[in-house]
Parts: C-alpha cells; sequence; structure tokens
C-alpha cells in the first residue's frame, strides 16, 4: 500500500499537496484499521497527515455543506480525542506497522520539531430548514485551543477560503 499521494480526497474536498510531499490519509492506514484502532476499547484518527520542512500537521476535515452535524459528542471535543489517539497510534504506527510506508511516514512524522492541528471546516453557504445549525469557527478553535493547547497552542480552524500562507496545500471542491 503506498501512503505518500499528492491528492487526498475527503468527501467532496480534494486536498492537494506539494509534487514530492509525505501525506496520507491516516484514517485508512492498515496498521491504524487492522492493529491499533481496537486498543483501548477503540480509538479515533485524524483524517489526514502531512510532513513538511519541521512541522507534523494533522488536518480533520469535517464538510457540512450536504448534511448536518449529528453527532452528540462537542465538535472540539471529537478533534481533541482524535489527535490525542492519533498521536499513540502514529508511535505505534512507528514501531508496530507491518505496512514500511506506514512506518516511513509516521518516523518522519514524529521526528519533527513542530506539530500542527487543523480542523478544516466547511459550513453551508447559506442556511435552510434542512441545515439550520451553522457551527460557528471561532467558538471551535477557542475550545480546541483550550483542550489541545499541550500539543499545538495555536491549531487552525480552516476553510477552502481561508487556508494560511504556512500551509502548502490548496483544497478544491
Amino acid at each position: 500500500m503506498t501512503v505518500i499521494e499528492n491528492f487526498i480526497q475527503e468527501d467532496r474536498l480534494i486536498f492537494k499537496f506539494p509534487a514530492q510531499a509525505m501525506s496520507s490519509k491516516y484514517d485508512n492506514w492498515s496498521h491504524y484499521r487492522n492493529q491499533f484502532n481496537s486498543a483501548f476499547g477503540g480509538t479515533k484518527a485524524v483524517d489526514m497527515v502531512y510532513a513538511a520542512e519541521d512541522i507534523a500537521w494533522l488536518i480533520e476535515v469535517k464538510d457540512y455543506r450536504v448534511n448536518s452535524r449529528t453527532k452528540a459528542i462537542d465538535l472540539a471535543d471529537e478533534v481533541a480525542l482524535k489527535v490525542r489517539d492519533t498521536l499513540a497510534g502514529l508511535v505505534s504506527a512507528r514501531l508496530h506497522a507491518n505496512d514500511a510506508d506506514e512506518k516511513r511516514v509516521a518516523e518522519a512524522l514524529l521526528r519533527k520539531r513542530h506539530l500542527r492541528v487543523v480542523l478544516h471546516l466547511e459550513n453551508p453557504r447559506s442556511l435552510s430548514r434542512l441545515q439550520p445549525n451553522l457551527i460557528e469557527p471561532v467558538t471551535v478553535l477557542q475550545k480546541l485551543k483550550q483542550l489541545i493547547r499541550s500539543v499545538d497552542p495555536h491549531p487552525y480552524v480552516v476553510n477552502q477560503d481561508s487556508i494560511k500562507p504556512g500551509m502548502n496545500w490548496t483544497v478544491q471542491g
């Protein structure tokens, strides 16, 4: 299984990374699905990981343009759990993954000097009866900062139109 990709599709969104980037759809890793996911009574995972310069990026994607959020858990709490479990999963993959590519990506991510967390959040352009709730990015960001401050004191909540300059990827969809 090759885990290094230039394009990663998550629902209707396509993330494009630099040509030689080390990026991967983490929640599809065989190590996560077949070895680590059942640990501790079940684990969560961010959608993708990306290694760039001296930064390991953990990226969670939520696209509510078609379907509204139905989970009872708060979005910031959900992302924080996914970050925690992904970090543990990367350590496990570095040591025990059966797939050499997954092991190599985990090793590269864990060697980075900085860890950044991104919630890519797409809200509907306009509200309707079917989608009455808009998730307020600022509110999610404030809570996320509190929850993961020891991992990343400055996480991001972005959408297609607000990708930050330091993020070397683009999103379409």
